[in-house]
Parts: C-alpha cells; structure tokens; sequence
C-alpha cells in the first residue's frame, strides 16, 4: 500500500459535519493559546539557568555584585566616585549697562578629609556670594570659602558636617605617559553627577601660559568638559593624582585636558587650610622673555627683561630698574619667565638673594631680600 496520500482521498464529508470540526478546531486552538501563554515561559524561565547574576545583588560589579577589581574603571569609581561633588556657585555679574545681577556657575571639587574640606580650582568660587556643594549621598550643603589662591588656580571649601567619604591623594612625580587616568565630575551641570571618563596620561610637566600666570600641568585624553573644572583625575590604584583645571579648545583638536598635579595641590591645600592664603616670596617686578622683549624692541640674548618695577617692592628697594636684564638668582640661570619664577619660589620670605643683572652692557649683583607677595 502506497505511503502517499492525495489530498482529494478518504471520505466525502457534509458541510455540516466540517464545519463543526472546525469550530471545534478553533476552540481547541484558542485554549492551548491561553495555556501556552500564561504557562509555558514560567516553565521555560525556571529551567534557564542565570549567567553572571549576583543572588546578593544586582548584576556583577554593579553594588551587590563582586568587588571591582584593583586598576579597572570601575575599581577608579567606586574607589573615588563618593568623595566628588557638585559645587553650584551664586556669583553677582554685570551686564553691559554695569547693572548686577546673580549668575550661577556649576564646577566640581573633591573632599580630602572628612570633616568636609573639599579641594576645587579657585576659578570655580570665584565671586561667590554663595557657595552650594552637592553630595553623592544626596544632601546639598553651603559651602565657606577657606582659602583661594588664584596663582595656582586652586581653593578649599568647606562644609559643615563631618564623616564625609573623602579621596586619597597620591603621588604625582611617579606618574607614566600612557598610564591610566580617570576623570570625574559634573559636565555641563549636575544633571550629569559624576560622569567618569577614562583615557591615559598624555604629557607631564606642560607648560600653559594663562594671561601672565604659566602653569606646569599634567596632560591627559580623558574627556574633561565645563562643569569638569575642579574635580579628581585619578590613577589605576584609586588616589587622585591631579586636579582638572583646563581643556584645550581649538577647532579641529580633541582630547587634550589638563590637571593641576597633586604634588602642587597638596602644599597650596596645606597652607589654605592652616591660615587661608599661600604666603610667598616675591621680587616685585614684572619680567618677560626674549620673544616678549622683541615686543618692546630689546634684543635679549640671554636672561629675562624687566618691564616694571612694583613701587615700594623688594627689587625697587636696591635700584633694580625697567630695562635691566635679569640673569640669574642665586647662581641659577633664568633664562624663562617660569625659571625665574621657580628660582623665587624656591626661597623663603625674608630670604636674601643674589641677583645678577645686565645693565648698560655690565653685569651687576642686587642683593634683594624677598617679602610676601601681596595680590
């Protein structure tokens, strides 16, 4: 007997009798629907078994998961991620009739101790009538300006309570090119809390010139944004090895960011904290190298030239002049404005130096005694 069957074979059937198999078919269809529906993916979902899922926890490395593991983004984070904030600031403007009004400014800052002192860049606070600082946990607290010290672009907050999670500071001077790096703060406004960005570390010891302030900064990819200024740049083991101060904006040009290193931070934040000021010696004068002096039509082939003498200063006071050319401080050759200014800074207030001038074609030594620098 042939196994193939012709649809037309088998026995004729009444209208009735089909349609009633097919009512009956359609029944049938409708409740094993139902039944597929509300019980089969019960069924199926108990016997699939969970893949990477934390009974403790939501899934892993998120809290309740495993812990991150030391040098990932994550480990950076979770380690750092709790001592940053949010700082909004109530400054008073003028708009172009000299008519105040409150503008409000959005940056980032870290806390570093647990009484809620927290670090930020001086331009964050700057003509702050009042100061709010966002926590992670949620609390908004007013903030007091400790200290600023616009030199360095850097300031102390604090706010009012105490056992405040707070980052470690590492140590800036072991810092690697290619090294990770890790950013985090409020991009744009706080609506963005804690964005982290990651890259590696893209140049040591960059010198930036800022009006007539240079900075020796820390380069990095990691993306810093507007709202970034003041917050953590962290490395792999979680310590803050900078502070995000600056990007390099120019069409065309990404991922070049600045930080203020941590080794610079640390005595600035020290001195702010103890008596609210950085106390530093000064020569009372203002220098410009060899491309500036060109400026002024003076040839300098060596040394610094001085364009101004601060009345009453310490460099005034020995008959340094407009016009001398400054060759070295205390047998330090200062061939830039950022070695002079480092030869200064290595003194202290009350310090006598040596200080070698070329003038009228004769090389001549001032000794100045440093005072204080006044803003």
């Amino acid at each position: 007997m042939s196994r193939y069957y012709w649809q037309e074979q088998g026995p004729k059937r009444s209208s009735g009798a089909l349609f009633s198999h097919f009512l009956a078919a359609l029944v049938g269809a409708l409740i094993g629907g139902l039944v597929l529906i509300t019980v089969a993916p019960t069924y199926v979902m108990d016997r699939i078994p969970a893949i990477g899922w934390s009974r403790t926890g939501d899934q892993a490395g998120t809290p309740g998961g495993p812990p991150a593991e030391e040098g990932t983004v994550i480990f950076v984070a979770e380690t750092v991620g709790p001592a940053v904030v949010g700082v909004i600031n109530k400054a008073i403007a003028y708009d172009i009739f000299r008519r105040p009004y409150t503008e409000q400014r959005s940056g980032s800052g870290v806390i570093f101790h647990p009484d809620g002192f927290i670090v930020t860049n001086s331009h964050v606070v700057e003509g702050a009538q009042e100061l709010l600082v966002y926590l992670a946990d949620g609390r908004v607290l007013t903030g007091a300006i400790v200290g600023d010290d616009p030199l360095t672009d850097l300031a102390v907050i604090k706010v009012d309570t105490t056992g405040l999670p707070h980052a470690q500071f590492g140590d800036s001077a072991l810092l690697r090119v290619g090294e990770l790096a890790v950013a985090i703060g409020n991009p744009v406004g706080l609506e963005f809390a804690r964005t982290v960005t990651a890259g590696v570390i893209s140049g040591l010891d960059r010198r930036i010139q800022q009006g007539e302030r240079q900075f020796v900064l820390v380069q990095t990819d990691a993306a810093i944004n507007p709202g970034n200024s003041g917050g953590p740049l962290a490395n792999s083991s979680g310590e803050v090895i900078g502070i995000n101060t600056l990007k390099f904006a120019a069409e065309g040009v990404e991922g070049m960011s600045f930080a203020i290193p941590i080794n610079t931070v640390r005595p600035i934040v020290n001195e702010l904290v103890l008596q609210g000021r950085v106390v530093r010696p000064w020569l009372g004068v203002r220098i410009v190298d060899r491309e500036g002096a060109a400026r002024y039509g003076v040839t300098v082939e060596r040394g610094v030239l001085v364009v101004e003498v601060i009345t009453g200063g310490p460099a005034a006071k020995v008959g340094l002049a407009a016009g001398d050319i400054i060759l070295a401080i205390n047998d330090r050759s200062v061939e830039t404005v950022a070695r002079l200014t480092a030869a200064v800074q290595a003194g202290r207030v009350g310090d006598e130096v040596a200080v070698v001038i070329l003038r009228g074609g004769r090389e001549l030594t001032l000794k100045v005694t440093l005072e204080e620098m006044h803003e």
